[in-house]
């Protein structure tokens, strides 16, 4: 079970396209306040004949950022870049020079067997050459994914090859959005992506692979503004904590708060995971009840939640 707290810390990951030439000053100036990550986004956001210019602006603000933090501190969140091909990669890294000390890694869309191989190298290779690691977040969206003949070799595939770097794998992440595109589907702001059900069948099983070593973060949810759109994505965070999902995607500053509220703890689960992580193993018994003597807590069978629910309240904070 994975308990790296960076892992559980990266949060709400907003989405920004990489081209804004907004998006330094607004980190400068904290307008989306001090508890999210931001993902520089060189893949679907942009044009496909506009991707060198997105690069430049995009180093551009790095480099703003990184010489302003010198000078200035302010809230940097972990800044990730979503590349298109593993190319990109070190040829960013080459022309960000200094400034790439501030990129905590990158989201590999469309993560497959097709391109899992060339990834991996070029993690291996940069980090070899690194004193501080570089972490890879892929992105389960592609429509390989879809076919339930192929679904869980695939899936076992992959991770067998993400084991061999699992150290800089921060996070598996899912695309919710690419993958009900694939079937001609949109979910309306009140309703939760896991009404539907190919879609969340293919969730369910990246989580039984997955879930167990690795932090899994849930899809985007589309809806920011308008008629119950905080109701819908409360209740669809909802559904990502049930599910095994930490930390959500994000594409508009609004969501931010909503997904950290979600993710905080509850006092009365602190208190619980405390009292199990410091039960007297010594002691005849392995089960009691809880501090608020409202429901069991067992030992063996509740280990590894206590341990999940302390590193949440110190990434997120308690209720």
């Amino acid at each position: 079970m994975n308990h790296f707290l960076p892992a559980y810390s990266v949060g709400p990951l907003l989405y920004c396209p990489a081209n804004n030439k907004s998006i330094a000053n607004s980190l400068i100036h904290e307008k989306f306040g001090k508890h999210f990550s931001l993902a520089l986004c060189l893949e679907d956001t942009i044009q496909d004949n506009c991707v060198a210019d997105a690069e430049n602006i995009l180093i551009a603000s790095l480099q703003t950022l990184h010489s302003r933090q010198a000078q200035t501190p302010f809230f940097l969140p972990k800044l990730f870049i979503r590349v298109r091909t593993w190319k990109q990669i070190k040829s960013l890294l080459d022309r960000l020079g200094h400034s790439r000390e501030i990129v905590t890694g990158f989201n590999i869309p469309k993560f497959s067997l097709e391109n899992a191989d060339a990834y991996l190298q070029t993690f291996k290779d940069i980090n070899a050459q690194e004193s501080s690691p570089f972490y890879m977040m892929p992105i389960f969206e592609s429509p390989s994914m879809i076919h339930l003949q192929n679904r869980a070799s695939i899936l076992y595939e992959l991770k067998g090859k993400l084991d061999d770097i699992s150290q800089y794998v921060l996070n598996i992440r899912v695309g919710g959005n690419d993958l009900c595109h694939m079937f001609g589907f949109r979910r309306h702001s009140n309703e939760s992506i896991y009404k539907i059900r190919p879609v969340a069948n293919i969730f369910s099983d990246i989580i039984t692979v997955f879930g167990m070593d690795y932090v899994v973060s849930g899809p985007v949810f589309e809806y920011y503004n308008g008629s119950n759109w905080d109701s819908g994505l409360s209740k669809e965070l909802n559904d990502d904590r049930l599910c095994g999902f930490i930390g959500k995607t994000v594409i508009h500053p609004n969501q931010i708060p909503l997904v950290n509220e979600a993710y905080k703890v509850p006092l009365k689960d602190y208190n619980d995971a405390n009292a199990i992580l410091d039960w007297d193993t010594a002691s005849p018994s392995l089960v009691a009840g809880s501090i608020v003597k409202e429901r069991m807590n067992e030992y063996k069978t509740h280990y590894n939640w206590a341990l999940r629910t302390l590193l949440l309240a110190e990434a997120y904070g308690l209720k």
